[in-house]
């Protein structure tokens, strides 16, 4: 699959998950059912399951088993740090969307706008770690550099 294929393949998941997710946040932080950092926490565990999913198979095609080691704890890994930032994120704007005196409409919107903020600022980097390491064909050899690149190297 060619490298827009992929990007739009990859886009369409994070639309899917972020939706879930954003909905499952917003539930919980407009009915109070919990603060929004604990909210943001099980909106975001919720949502990676789909994303680890649909971006192993559909995206990256791969299919088989999984590995725990090699692309389940990474991929985690992977969007756990970008829990750990998101809710952080959240948190703070939604005490100051309180300290502000916002509505729970305003103060879930601040909420939804900080997690898509922050995980909108990590999607690229997510992809480029997914594609060059976590989903990468086992059996993909390192590229070797061309003619001129190896002329160029041994002249340095």
């Amino acid at each position: 699959m060619n490298l827009v294929g992929r990007l739009l393949r990859y886009a369409a998941v994070s639309a899917i998950a972020t939706s879930l997710s954003l909905t499952i946040l917003g539930v919980l932080v407009a009915s109070g059912t919990t603060s929004a950092g604990w909210a943001n926490m099980i909106a975001t565990g919720v949502g990676t399951v789909p994303s680890f999913e649909l971006n192993r198979r559909w995206v990256w095609g791969k299919s088989g088993r999984r590995s725990v080691r090699a692309e389940i704890g990474p991929f985690c890994a992977l969007s756990f740090s970008g829990l750990a930032l998101s809710t952080l994120a959240v948190s703070v704007a939604s005490r100051w969307a309180t300290a502000s005196g916002l509505s729970v409409g305003g103060r879930t919107l601040v909420a939804e706008a900080a997690n898509v903020a922050t995980f909108g600022t990590l999607w690229l980097a997510q992809y480029a770690l997914l594609d060059r390491v976590l989903f990468r064909p086992h059996d993909a050899a390192p590229v070797e550099p061309d003619a001129e690149e190896q002329l160029t190297m041994r002249a340095a």
